[in-house]
């Protein structure tokens, strides 16, 4: 109500926006014909719209309180885009163009509600960024209000005699906020009065820690993670050197891995290389290869490094495609094919990897006794520039078995002895 009168009073265009989340029966139908009114006092359209708030909760396994602001929250794009469209397309009809013409979605979320927030994320332990509470700013959003109390904006209303009407359930402490709201700060202001005054206080500094914690981050990243490709590589001494856990998160939080896997990447540099993680909502996973750390998208087909577990048989990658087959020698006579590599099954452990060559790669060419650096064997090969950058091998516990479409490693062939082969097929990308 607050919010509404002082952009009247700044003769700002504004809208009010209604979410009807129909939880508390006649009391949201109340509500909602309170607010058609408020829109009729200050002669402003006012959209609103109903929402199957519990049904949605449900469906989607969310507490009805993140269901209510995942609600809201796409809502309230959706009408910022569509209202933008509209101006653009007035403009355009009067041949005008106002580049600080905008259009801003503004919350009356205010000092209190700060305090509470910084405290629960405290709480939840979210770190250093869930301390600095609710921006000012984000995007769309504004939150002009932030910095007053609760208190002054009640007594601005008074003073100006606005009416408004109550939640009943912020009465109700089941909610987290309301919990915090009703009873734990309360509870905390017997000893520290000031407590709301205090925990903005500490939001402001956080917000200034953030800001060079930030900057020392930044500076640290550029020179741990290289980009190649579609691939993060980062040497996993030197991260591990920092003994830092949170230099670990701000690394791999981009990629959508949570705090709970920092003790993964942690027991993951001392593993042996192919071992990897994967992030549970982004598609990528972290691989230990050799000294170092590499971010990927998962089975991409432009990652350059890809892990192949016991149970996949067919793997995309940006040369083309392998087929895995495991064959009992009597049902297999080994077949002579650069495409084709067959292996001795008892010699071949998982995982395995899929990458692209590089400088120092060597391995021990099928009839050779002594190692040969790939470098050289694709001399030999008269391979040409385009040729060597396109090749592939696949590794095994640090050892290439096979360069795909070339030759296999003496150690794995197939002897008198073999029982099963393990057959790799390799089909070349057309073109």
């Amino acid at each position: 109500m607050v919010l509404c009168e002082l952009c009247n009073q700044a003769s700002y265009d504004f809208e009010i926006i209604h979410c009807n989340f129909q939880l508390r029966g006649e009391e949201s139908e109340r509500d909602e014909k309170f607010v058609r009114k408020l829109g009729e006092k200050y002669k402003v359209e006012v959209k609103g719209k109903k929402f199957e708030t519990e049904k949605f909760a449900a469906e989607n396994k969310m507490s009805i309180q993140e269901a209510a602001r995942s609600l809201r929250y796409e809502w309230f794009e959706e009408l910022v885009s569509s209202r933008e469209s509209r101006v653009g397309s007035r403009e355009a009809e009067l041949g005008t163009r106002n580049s600080e013409l905008r259009t801003f979605l503004i919350t009356a979320h205010h000092a209190d509600d700060n305090a509470e927030t910084a405290l629960m994320n405290f709480c939840r332990g979210t770190g250093l960024h869930g301390l600095t509470g609710i921006p000012v700013s984000y995007g769309n959003i504004k939150r002009p209000l932030l910095m007053f109390t609760k208190h002054e904006l009640v007594q601005f209303a008074k003073d100006n005699k606005l009416e408004f009407v109550e939640d009943s359930s912020n009465l109700s402490s089941k909610y987290t906020r309301n919990l915090f709201r009703n009873e734990i700060i309360p509870a905390i202001s017997k000893v520290y009065p000031q407590v709301n005054e205090n925990l903005n206080d500490n939001i402001n500094r956080f917000k200034d820690v953030e800001k060079l914690y930030k900057i020392a981050v930044g500076d640290i990243k550029a020179k741990l993670v290289k980009g190649k490709g579609s691939e993060w590589h980062i040497p996993i001494k030197q991260l591990m050197g920092y003994n830092n856990r949170a230099l670990i998160y701000e690394i791999i939080a981009g990629f959508g891995f949570n705090e709970k896997q920092i003790d993964e990447v942690i027991k993951l540099s001392g593993s042996e290389s192919g071992k990897y993680i994967e992030s549970p909502t982004f598609n990528y996973q972290i691989i230990k290869h050799r000294h170092w750390f590499i971010i990927s998208p998962v089975q991409s087909a432009k990652s350059a490094i890809i892990i192949i577990e016991n149970d996949e048989r067919d793997v995309t990658f940006q040369g083309g495609e392998i087929n895995i087959d495991v064959i009992e020698t009597s049902n297999l006579k080994p077949q002579t094919s650069n495409n084709i590599a067959c292996l001795d099954a008892k010699q071949i452990s998982y995982p395995l990897i899929l990458r692209k060559w590089k400088t120092g790669d060597y391995f021990y060419p099928l009839g050779m006794k002594k190692k040969k650096k790939l470098s050289r064997f694709f001399i030999d090969q008269k391979f040409s520039k385009t040729e060597k950058e396109k090749a592939w091998v696949i590794e095994m516990d640090k050892k290439i078995i096979w360069v795909v479409g070339q030759r296999i490693d003496e150690r794995f062939k197939i002897t008198d002895k073999t029982k099963s082969i393990f057959k790799i097929t390799w089909i070349p990308v057309s073109g």
